[in-house]
């Protein structure tokens, strides 16, 4: 029987117009993922970001409204200007980032599974994770555009 997770996962691709290095270091550096990580209006406190399998991600997102939003994150597989996966604690699910290089842009494949249907309906009602989603990325492209014209 097919394990069939499509009740339960986000996904969203978006081909970037930043080749993978520069695409790559605006993910994995602190300074640069704190300047755009989040919805529209958020910005971050990054405590710790080490980028390795087992390594922790712990970070407050501030809300537009002054709420810290607390998140702390476990790094599970991390290829370089390939893949990153982490578990996020509470609310609980996988994220898995894929980065595929073509030429000067690249594709990026953003994945989260939850653990359960009802879990998954929680954070997309009450924190529309689907929209804050869409807007995470148009953030990153927006940076890597500011990234690419300081080169």
């Amino acid at each position: 029987m097919e394990n069939n997770t499509k009740d339960r996962e986000l996904l969203i691709t978006r081909t970037l117009n930043a080749p993978v290095d520069l695409v790559w270091e605006a993910w994995t550096n602190p300074q640069h993922i704190a300047k755009w990580w989040g919805p529209n209006g958020f910005t971050n406190t990054i405590t710790t970001m080490d980028m390795k399998p087992g390594g922790e991600w712990i970070l407050t997102m501030h809300g537009p409204d002054g709420t810290d939003y607390k998140n702390k994150s476990i790094f599970k597989e991390v290829i370089p200007h390939k893949k990153i996966v982490f578990d996020h604690i509470a609310p609980n699910f996988t994220a898995t980032i894929e980065f595929e290089a073509r030429g000067e842009q690249t594709h990026l494949t953003w994945h989260m599974l939850f653990e359960t249907a009802e879990q998954f309906i929680q954070v997309v009602k009450t924190f529309k994770a689907d929209d804050g989603l869409k807007q995470n990325i148009d953030k990153l492209n927006a940076y890597l555009a500011e990234m690419k014209s300081k080169v």
